[in-house]
This record gives C-alpha cells, sequence and structure tokens, in this order.
C-alpha cells in the first residue's frame, strides 16, 4: 500500500463512542487491504471500548475469517454441531435449531461471558450478521470493569483472590446448553478455576468475571454462601447504567470483549422470522486474577 493510501485511509477511519463501553467504526472495509496504522488503530479501539460496530461489511466466512486476524488467532468452538460447511473454525448463531429435548435453542440467552470453562478463554466473540428479524434480537452488553468498580469495598474484599469453578454446563443454570459430541467432550476441561476478579491483560483494569451459565461455586465456600453472592453480584452488574444495547442491522460485524463484558442475545422477536449469524472467537491468554 503507497503511503498515500495509507494517509487517506488514516484520515477517513473514524471510531465514534457509543457509550461509555462500545464505539462504531466508520470509513473502511474489512474486506479491503488495511495498512499497519490502521490496524494498531483498531486494535487499540478494541481495548479502549470492549465493543466494536463495523456497520454494513456483509462479509462471507473467508472474509470474515480475515478480518477477525487482524486482532488475534482463530479459538476453536466447542460444539462443531454449528461449524459452516468448508469454514469449520467460522460457526452459525440460528434460531432454528432445537436442543436434545426439542425445545427451540436461542443462542446466547441470559447474561454471560463466553467459553469461561476453557483453561485460556477467548479474548473476543464476533459476529457478522447474514439475516435478522424485522424487530427484536438484539444484543445487550455489560461493563464488568465500572460494576467491579461500584462495588461495596466489604463485597470486594470477600472476592478479592477468590476462584470460581467453571463447567460446561452448570447444574444451577436455568439456562440449557446442546449436547456436546463424545469427542468433542473429551477435549474441553471437566472444570477450571478462573477468578472472580481478574486482571485485564491488555488494560491492566479489574473487572468482575461471573458466568451464571457456568460457575459450578466458588472454591472454598460452601454453596449455602456461594450461591446468593453469585446473584447479588449479576444483578449488581446487570444494572442498566452499566449496559450496552446493539441493535442489529444486515451487514453488521460486531466484536467484543470477554474479559471486560458480559453479553446475552434478546429471544424478543417473531421465531418464524431468521436470526442467522456467522460467529468467530479469538484466542485468549490464562486469565490472571487481582489480590488487592
Amino acid at each position: 500500500m503507497s503511503s498515500t493510501a495509507v494517509l487517506q485511509q488514516e484520515n477517513e477511519l473514524q471510531i465514534t463512542p457509543f457509550s461509555p463501553i462500545g464505539a462504531e467504526v466508520k470509513g473502511i472495509r474489512l474486506s479491503d487491504p488495511l495498512s499497519e496504522p490502521t490496524r494498531a488503530r483498531l486494535r487499540k479501539a478494541f481495548t479502549d471500548h470492549s465493543v466494536l460496530a463495523f456497520r454494513d461489511q456483509w462479509l462471507d466466512a473467508p472474509q470474515m475469517m480475515a478480518a477477525v486476524q487482524i486482532f488475534g488467532e482463530i479459538f476453536p468452538q466447542h460444539n462443531a454441531k454449528f461449524s459452516i460447511p468448508d469454514h469449520p473454525l467460522v460457526h452459525y448463531i440460528s434460531n432454528a435449531d432445537t436442543l436434545e429435548n426439542g425445545k427451540r435453542y436461542i443462542p446466547g440467552e441470559g447474561y454471560h461471558t463466553d467459553h469461561s470453562n476453557a483453561a485460556a478463554p477467548p479474548m473476543a466473540t464476533v459476529l457478522s450478521a447474514v439475516k435478522l428479524p424485522s424487530v427484536g434480537g438484539d444484543t445487550q452488553f455489560v461493563d464488568m470493569v465500572q460494576a467491579y468498580q461500584d462495588l461495596p469495598d466489604e463485597i470486594k474484599q470477600r472476592i478479592l483472590g477468590r476462584r470460581a469453578i467453571h463447567v460446561y454446563q452448570s447444574s444451577h443454570s436455568a439456562r440449557r446448553l446442546p449436547q456436546l459430541s463424545e469427542g468433542r467432550r473429551a477435549s474441553v476441561p471437566d472444570a477450571v478455576l478462573q477468578p472472580l476478579v481478574l486482571r485485564h491483560p491488555n488494560s491492566g483494569h479489574l473487572a468482575l468475571y461471573i458466568n451464571p451459565i457456568r460457575i459450578e461455586g466458588i472454591l472454598g465456600m460452601d454453596d449455602k454462601e456461594a450461591l446468593p453472592l453469585l446473584d447479588q453480584l449479576l444483578e449488581h452488574a446487570t444494572q442498566e447504567k452499566y449496559q450496552y444495547r446493539h441493535v442489529w442491522k444486515g451487514g453488521d460485524f460486531v466484536m467484543w470483549d470477554n474479559r471486560s463484558l458480559m453479553h446475552k442475545a434478546n429471544g424478543d422477536y417473531d421465531m418464524n422470522e431468521e436470526r442467522y449469524l456467522y460467529r468467530l472467537m479469538l484466542k485468549g491468554v490464562p486469565l490472571e486474577g487481582a489480590n488487592g
């Protein structure tokens, strides 16, 4: 890319915050070659804003795979049932699938953070909108950095240095997940320990790290104490003041930081209409806890 083209790309790139979390990126197409200065600005914007939304991209699976690698390496997802033919690292999100009991499966329902039961959970999740319902199906995010900062000191002292037990499917979760194949089940850990308060590996900020779908308990704490504490933390973190709600448009490419946010997808739309998105994740590192 010529120096003139690099300068033009830099001048056209705009990053506009939505709220305390989230920003819209304008002026570039992710399917085009991007200069290293542009890539560096995007990586910094992701650290700064936790959610990046690129409108009107309309990426196919190979283009999406190329685009996400601006930010990191692709993380292999848990359930191959949802893989795209010919591009198995790319999965799909759809409201057309059912669980083993025949109930409709709404991917992403209920606040959570993705794959927290991995020894090194994915740093980011990326969705690319292919088909959307006419109304509804928004994705909500909550800022776990600010939620932690606002906790009373007494609660902070109770959770600093504590580790939670994360499994594929918590016995305490009302949300059910699709069963893993026997081969895939063997490659997913039975349980991992994750800090209740993590230190973000890029920003250094402290963030509350909970996942009601995956957490089985808190190490060294009786469930009679642990479960009410986890409920209290979830109620606190999901207050509206910590939220950014993304209203999807066709062609949206949206990525978010699993270390500093929780998210959920809303099943508040006509299920006769299709909601279909491509999904990729990016590799993270083992999470470090904070002790004070």
